[in-house]
């Protein structure tokens, strides 16, 4: 008589519960990055920012190693990252620089809420986007900046800015500047690299090697101009490839076509 074949035991539900903590301390970080703009601790805030977007990178590390992902698992992490990456910043950034536009006048103060509302609502879209093309959408790029490269490029300023002990009303302007220049990017059309192409082999050349040591002791000594510095040419990168393209598109349209072509 042939053995029947065992069919595998159903994987225990409560490992479920283990991708969602993660996701749960993100949005708790992003919670308490909240509560400390109100009582005036911006860098603290600011951290807890990029505490949330370290989280959020594992919690989908997580559910992929134990095979846990599940739609509720989607959702749930797309409201974290409001929070932690709509709401935390917008409101951190206004409590620093975007409220003293007051002294300007009150149209102008307006401008300085209407602005970080904007800002949560493009990160809302960004979001509510992703999860509409997540299957069709090409897994080497983003479509339009993530949220969490957006919030690390408001909070490094804010930091870089406490850091430098310059208060948010005598930037004022140029955090309303970061501000629009986030949220516009969120909802453009610009491909941003996804780093999920990257090469699967653990060798690299010799010189990452020192390039790494390099960057820990930034992180160590100053890593609020590092996060900055990495925010900042990310952002850009963005642009930059969207005008190779166009110029690369022109330069074929401009060719000369070979003999045979009609």
């Amino acid at each position: 008589m042939s053995e029947v074949p065992k069919t595998p035991h159903p994987r225990h539900p409560g490992i479920y519960l283990l991708p969602n903590l993660f996701t749960t301390a993100a949005m708790l970080a992003g919670y308490f990055a909240i509560i400390s703009a109100f009582s005036g601790r911006y860098t603290q805030g600011a951290v807890a920012v990029f505490i949330a977007a370290l989280l959020d990178g594992i919690d989908g590390r997580v559910a992929r190693m134990t095979n846990t992902q599940s739609d509720f698992g989607v959702q749930y992490d797309s409201l974290s990252d409001l929070v932690s990456f709509g709401l935390a910043p917008s409101l951190v950034m206004y409590s620093w620089a975007l409220a003293d536009l007051k002294i300007y006048g009150p149209l102008v103060a307006k401008i300085g809420w209407a602005a970080s509302f904007v800002y949560a609502a493009c990160a809302a879209m960004r979001l509510a986007r992703f999860n509409t093309q997540a299957g069709s959408a090409d897994k080497r790029y983003f479509q339009g900046l993530a949220s969490p490269a957006a919030a690390g490029l408001m909070m490094s300023f804010v930091w870089t800015m406490e850091h430098f002990d310059i208060a948010g009303a005598d930037v004022a302007f140029v955090a309303l500047g970061v501000t629009l220049v986030a949220a516009v990017l969120m909802v453009s059309r610009i491909r941003y690299w996804s780093f999920k192409s990257m090469p699967a082999s653990e060798r690299v050349p010799f010189v990452f090697a020192p390039l790494a040591m390099g960057i820990i002791v930034l992180v160590v000594i100053h890593p609020q101009f590092l996060l900055l510095s990495i925010a900042g040419l990310y952002v850009l990168s963005g642009p930059l490839m969207t005008l190779l393209g166009l110029r690369r598109r022109r330069e074929q349209r401009q060719a000369p076509r070979g003999p045979g072509s009609s």
